[in-house]
């Protein structure tokens, strides 16, 4: 569905994403599509306008290839001047997950950042200073949120209990009247989880030709369904490959996901 046109000063929520897959997850996501609006020549994002739950939406995504802290900086920079009146800014997309004892984060899942009494909610965990005998002083971290947000994500904690709000009903029936998008947005076949000791031999996303024996015995959930995980997210500069580095830094920061863009 798609309305006339509003003005810059109208749109006060943006989705910033890191991939191409994450913005059509978000567009998606839109009551309505709006019409586009001129932007200076020196700017360079691409907008995708619409509303959602009666707010007007701006949502755009990092340049192709270009990730990281810096290049959200700089999209986001660009967006709050093109869009003066934006008063929250989401960013929502694919990160990884750190399981450990006690929070079982499954593939799929939901980690939505929260603050604790040390930190905003985003640790960024490559930016500070290097001390003496090779020790790392940490410096960056995001400022809290606004109370508005906080009582949303009570309201949200709330909502994910409930049957009639539950994430994976909601996400199954934009699936099934989106059934082009069920391909790349299904829950895949197989969620294999190695200890971080094992380096996968295989080059296949999907660890199909990784050593079985090398897999996390996990039980077997109740529900199929996304669970929602409420903590801390680090963030930083470049995508996370190494899970010894990984399972360091969560150790270090009790965090419940690493994600490279978030600003």
């Amino acid at each position: 569905m798609t309305a006339p046109s509003l003005r810059h000063r109208d749109y006060t929520v943006a989705w910033i994403c890191a991939l191409p897959l994450e913005m059509a997850a978000a567009k998606i996501m839109l009551d309505e599509t709006h019409n586009p609006l001129p932007q200076p020549p020196t700017h360079y994002n691409t907008y995708t306008l619409g509303s959602m739950s009666g707010k007007n939406v701006v949502i755009t995504c990092l340049p192709y290839g270009v990730y990281g802290t810096t290049s959200a900086t700089s999209v986001v920079t660009q967006m709050r001047q093109t869009f003066c009146s934006i008063r929250f800014g989401l960013m929502v997309g694919i990160g990884g997950g750190v399981p450990n004892k006690t929070v079982d984060i499954r593939l799929g899942d939901v980690v939505v950042c929260v603050p604790n009494a040390t930190s905003g909610g985003v640790i960024q965990y490559d930016f500070g200073k290097a001390c003496v005998e090779g020790s790392f002083q940490r410096k960056g971290s995001l400022n809290k949120l606004r109370q508005i947000l906080l009582t949303a994500l009570s309201q949200m904690g709330c909502d994910s209990m409930l049957p009639s709000t539950q994430i994976g009903r909601i996400g199954s029936e934009y699936l099934q009247s989106n059934r082009t998008m069920k391909g790349p947005f299904a829950r895949p076949a197989n969620d294999w989880l190695f200890h971080s000791t094992y380096d996968h031999q295989s080059s296949s996303e999907d660890c199909s030709s990784c050593d079985k024996s090398q897999l996390v015995q996990r039980a077997s959930r109740a529900d199929e369904g996304p669970h929602i995980h409420y903590g801390l997210i680090a963030s930083g500069n470049q995508v996370m490959k190494d899970a010894r580095t990984r399972d360091a830094i969560a150790k270090e920061l009790d965090v419940l996901g690493i994600n490279h863009s978030i600003v």
